[in-house]
């Protein structure tokens, strides 16, 4: 039966949603709550506008989950609140260019983790997408550690770009080797959200799915933040619509369209549009928080991105056109 054409261009959609997944970051540094409050409430206004919708469409799909369902469910929960509560610290520590091109490397460790633990073939050209991408996750890491030291004062355009001192700090974050590692476990986090769902969202239509697994992850962030002993509800106007922001923008506008996107474009077109959030990202955060990522940070984020293609493009089963559907989306980004 051929597709119905949609009222509004996929491409377009694909687009906004982008853009939309793009603000998640800036909408993080805008807030001064603790990163845990931040992701707590994130998942905790998505899950409610996602919760009715999905009693009303699909009240017998929650009733086809079974023990094991449900624990993988969980598990994918907790994956997912892991991610969320590293991602949003790391932002505090390194600079957001970095911060969401190293959480955006989840399908390098998807295509690992489905490779030891589901034993899928794993090609040369994965093995090589993977290769680039750590090659230009040291180049950003070890960069901004190093390159400013070995040029900062140097006259020409190589002591410009690293001026040194507080200013060279103030490109990469206070402490850009610890919120890169806090990035990165947000991306095995990710991954592990993907894998641990995969076979799940097989058989689960997407909206019930996502409504249990963001449940689980609201309960464990709020008890993670409850244990860290931060305030819940003594916040000012402003943190709460930068909360509610985080959950409309990039989680219910952005995912929601892109998964729509997915039924109208070829999966390989919205994989590769997914790879513009650093992108977007970058360039909100040099527009409106005045940041500017280091020479390293986009020599070895360019690099990254395109290990991230490569490893996407050659992965086992890829194929235009595919249901891409079939696995849930990263909420962190």
């Amino acid at each position: 039966m051929p597709r119905q054409t949609p009222a509004v261009s996929p491409l377009l959609a694909l687009g906004v949603a982008v853009l939309a997944v793009s603000t998640s970051a800036i909408l993080v540094r805008f807030s001064d709550a603790p990163s845990l409050v931040k992701a707590f409430y994130r998942v905790l206004f998505t899950v409610s506008f996602l919760a009715p919708v999905a009693v009303a469409r699909s009240r017998e799909s929650f009733r086809e989950f079974g023990r094991r369902d449900a624990l993988v469910a969980a598990a994918a929960g907790v994956a997912l609140a892991v991610h969320f509560a590293s991602w949003f610290e790391s932002l505090n520590w390194t600079s957001v260019a970095a911060s969401v091109t190293l959480v955006q490397a989840q399908p390098l460790f998807v295509a690992v983790g489905a490779w030891a633990l589901l034993d899928e073939r794993i090609t040369r050209g994965v093995v090589a997408g993977i290769g680039v991408a750590l090659a230009g996750m040291a180049t950003m890491t070890l960069g901004d550690l190093f390159l400013p030291g070995l040029f900062a004062g140097l006259p020409g355009p190589l002591g410009s770009l690293y001026p040194g001192g507080a200013a060279a700090a103030s490109l990469a974050g206070e402490d850009p080797l610890y919120g890169d590692a806090l990035a990165l476990v947000g991306a095995v986090t990710a991954a592990a959200y993907v894998l641990a769902g995969r076979s799940l969202r097989q058989r689960m239509p997407l909206i019930p799915y996502v409504t249990v697994v963001y449940g689980v992850c609201a309960l464990v962030l709020l008890t993670l933040t409850v244990a860290r002993g931060h305030a819940l509800f003594t916040y000012p106007p402003r943190e709460w619509a930068l909360f509610l922001g985080m959950a409309v923008g990039p989680g219910v506008v952005g995912h929601t369209v892109i998964n729509w996107a997915l039924a109208h474009i070829e999966s390989s077109v919205v994989s590769v549009s997914l790879l513009g959030e650093p992108v977007g990202s970058t360039l909100l955060a040099l527009i409106l928080l005045g940041e500017i990522p280091t020479p390293a940070t986009v020599v070895g984020g360019a690099v990254v991105l395109g290990g991230i293609y490569v490893t996407a493009a050659r992965r086992p089963g890829v194929e235009p056109d595919s249901a891409a559907d079939d696995r849930p989306r990263s909420a962190g980004e």
